[in-house]
């Protein structure tokens, strides 16, 4: 596993971070280094309008049916994929994956009960049954299927802002060649755009690749013209959008609807209780299906990363 600072890619692949502040997106890295209470909240937003569903119940297995509470591993902050609902309480979560398996639990007639970890921990915690789930902007990757099964709730990738009106006419990654682009050091986007530059562009016309702290001053250098777009994740961009509305806009990429190199977000489950995993598989489906999948990711700004079916196990590294 990675480290719990370094974002999505999904998490946590090298790349940017996204806790919105004030203006900027600001570096969320901070977590407690022993496991904290967990919470069992109820529903919130567009999960509370959910109902159970008797022939989705039919799918849980008799063990978790009978202890009525699912327990999940997660670590905040990590927005808009999980937080700390209240400032300093560690026991109280908000986020995507955090409505999401709530809605997803009450389709299946159960509770949820999150409880933060550090990051390097989910994995281990979850081989000792620590608890039945982890979640909170997860990557699925091959070497995390050695241990979990993961339904793959989401997707994202590398997208593309530029200032308003497109004045460089981006429309793709072709048209990076030649240009220069404004990425965040030591991200996955900074890697890959030199090596698809490398391989992909004319000699005589790489793409120029400009390095900055975080991706606010990413953004200023290209509003002061010194770069033709920017990249970040798919994840990160309609916070930027939303913040310097009127002075950037996103490139649109209809053969990448979740972003360049998009890689799967999932909610682990331990390989041995694959029938849970299937039980919220189904359950997720379902929100997909009824459009509250749709409202609960449009909640937090992120209709970029939605995926038209809910799948397992789907690592693309």
């Amino acid at each position: 596993m990675t480290d719990a600072c370094t974002p999505p890619g999904g998490r946590r692949a090298r790349g940017v971070v996204l806790a919105l502040a004030a203006t900027a997106l600001l570096a969320a890295c901070g977590s407690p280094s022993t496991t904290d209470p967990g919470s069992s909240a109820g529903p919130t937003g567009a999960a509370a309008a959910v109902a159970a569903d008797p022939a989705l119940q039919g799918l849980v297995p008799a063990a978790t049916r009978s202890a009525g509470t699912v327990r999940v591993g997660t670590n905040a902050p990590y927005a808009p994929f999980i937080d700390f609902a209240q400032e300093g309480d560690t026991t109280s979560f908000k986020g995507l994956d955090h409505d999401l398996l709530q809605a997803a639990s009450v389709k299946l007639g159960l509770k949820v009960e999150f409880v933060q970890q550090p990051f390097d921990g989910l994995v281990p915690g979850l081989q000792a049954g620590n608890y039945d789930a982890i979640a909170g902007g997860i990557t699925d990757n091959k070497q995390r299927q050695e241990v979990a099964t993961f339904v793959d709730y989401s997707a994202s990738g590398t997208g593309f802002v530029t200032p308003t009106g497109n004045p460089a006419g981006i429309k793709g990654l072709p048209d990076l060649c030649g240009k220069r682009v404004a990425v965040q050091k030591a991200s996955n986007q900074e890697d890959h755009l030199t090596e698809y530059s490398a391989q992909s562009c004319p000699p005589t016309s790489p793409i120029t690749v400009s390095g900055f702290p975080e991706n606010p001053q990413a953004v200023n250098a290209m509003l002061a013209g010194n770069a033709d777009a920017v990249a970040a994740t798919t994840v990160a961009l309609p916070g930027i959008v939303a913040q310097l509305a009127g002075r950037i806009e996103l490139v649109p990429d209809p053969a990448n609807p979740n972003g360049w190199q998009a890689s799967p977000n999932g909610i682990g489950f331990l390989k041995a209780r694959g029938d849970l995993a299937t039980a919220y598989q189904k359950a997720i489906q379902s929100l997909v299906d009824d459009g509250t999948y749709a409202k609960i990711l449009d909640s937090y700004q992120q209709k970029a990363i939605a995926l038209p079916s809910i799948t397992m196990d789907k690592a693309v590294d």
